[in-house]
């Protein structure tokens, strides 16, 4: 006696096809196979897969952690370089009363404290607000002498309210 996989009706030991839903019998000598899901691959692509993520995370770990500061650039980070000069440059500005922003803008920045070592260099001095974005920047050359310059903020527009630091930038 067979029993129908399908719809689960007895059936003749003879039969090869099922009367009621057609489903196809095995006879009793022919083997029947069951269907297995197995991991295509095996561990070795597993491994593999787990050498390529390694790889991928050292070089991006190793990339973020290469970017630095030196005392000729400045890659990433948030450090005093001391490239030029052993000192510390203090910053200052003037404001005045403008009716069209309304309120107080920034004018010239002095910046004070410049030592031989960056006479002649390029600068750049940022304002920036409390999350630490630029609000207006100007750029220029160190004097050969002295040991103060300025960078003038006149035509930017920046309300002095709004800034929280000023970042001098010596390079060269």
């Amino acid at each position: 006696m067979k029993v129908c996989k399908t719809c689960r009706v007895r059936l003749p030991a003879p039969a090869r096809f099922c009367g009621k839903c057609g489903h196809h019998l095995p006879a009793l000598n022919e083997p029947t196979f069951r269907q297995t899901r197995r991991f295509v691959g095996g561990p070795k692509r597993l491994v593999l897969a787990i050498t390529i993520a390694t790889v991928i995370f050292g070089g991006v770990y190793g990339l973020a952690s290469s970017l630095g500061v030196s005392t000729q650039t400045l890659g990433a980070g948030n450090t005093a370089v001391a490239a030029c000069q052993a000192g510390t440059l203090t910053a200052s500005y003037a404001t005045s009363y403008s009716a069209t922003l309304p309120g107080y803008q920034v004018g010239v920045v002095t910046v004070s404290g410049l030592q031989s070592g960056c006479y002649s260099k390029a600068f750049k001095v940022a304002l920036t607000n409390a999350s630490n974005t630029s609000l207006g920047e100007a750029t220029g050359t160190a004097p050969s002498t002295g040991t103060t310059f300025t960078a003038d903020f006149t035509s930017s527009n920046v309300l002095a309210a709004n800034v929280t630091g000023v970042n001098v930038t010596i390079t060269g």
